[in-house]
């Protein structure tokens, strides 16, 4: 599957962080056949190492993990939620949109990781409405520190790979140059430990 979602240059994450690569998987959806690939991946990640029935719903951190949490808790006939970035400032002004009972056991998704914050403000926001989050899913691990933050507030981190699993094949499938994957290699030692 080749959808152009890996580049190279300076970005700033969304962590603040800059980057010398950024991982772009909304860019997947546009494609049905590698949708359908990430779609079974996630599945198959959540059915062994949660099981489908140690959570009731699912829900998408916003935006990237939004489709898939949407597909995913459809094909695993789990209701979907999916949580705003802020509160609406009309209507119920819940960040949370879809049906939360207090002590509902929720799986948070997204689609990948670098620092978590994105995933611990998904999380506070459903524990602020009675949700109960153990663990977190996502494609990719960018391993910038996300895991440890995580697990700090009581998350599992569930990732089907990691950033330099991923840089290792790209460079064996010379996809991407030497100097790339250095420039991953860095970026994820960077981290203080």
């Amino acid at each position: 599957m080749k959808t152009g979602a890996t580049k190279f240059g300076l970005f700033r994450l969304s962590s603040g962080k800059l980057s010398p690569y950024y991982i772009d998987l909304r860019m997947v959806p546009s494609d049905p056949k590698g949708l359908r690939t990430v779609i079974k991946i996630y599945e198959k990640l959540v059915k062994s190492e949660l099981g489908v029935s140690s959570f009731e719903r699912m829900a998408g951190v916003p935006t990237a993990g939004v489709p898939y949490a949407s597909i995913l808790a459809y094909r695993l006939g789990k209701p979907f939620l999916y949580v705003r970035k802020e509160s609406k400032s009309h209507g119920s002004e819940r960040r949370i949109e879809g049906q939360l009972l207090p002590g509902d056991r929720v799986v948070v998704i997204d689609d990948l990781v670098t620092t978590g914050k994105n995933t611990l403000h998904a999380t506070e926001a459903i524990r602020a409405e009675g949700g109960q989050v153990e663990h977190a899913v996502v494609l990719i691990d960018r391993q910038e520190g996300a895991a440890v933050a995580l697990g700090g507030a009581g998350l599992k981190l569930h990732a089907f790979t990691t950033i330099s699993k991923i840089a290792r094949r790209l460079l064996e499938a010379a996809v991407i140059e030497d100097d790339q994957y250095q420039a991953i290699l860095a970026q994820v030692e960077s981290v203080p430990v």
